[in-house]
């Protein structure tokens, strides 16, 4: 991934699953709401990002709980 680039998984919703957002060269993408890493992993992939370290040392910034984290309650 470029330095220019930041991806975001939000925090749970009250609605349930993570927004998960891209920051490419000046311009912010919403790549749609994961309910779990599978569903990451499928938006990057989509989006042209292959292979992203997923885990909390990745490129990735967490906000609200890591990759563990699926629900309001965990």
């Amino acid at each position: 991934m470029a330095d220019q680039t930041e991806i975001v998984v939000h925090p749970v919703s009250p609605k349930g699953g993570r927004k998960v957002t891209a920051h490419v060269l000046g311009v912010d993408a919403d790549l749609g709401r994961a309910f779990n890493l599978g569903d990451v992993s499928e938006f990057l992939r989509r989006a042209g990002f292959e292979d992203v370290d997923l885990s909390e040392e990745g490129p990735i910034r967490w906000q609200g709980g890591g990759p563990e984290v699926w629900s309001a309650g965990a």
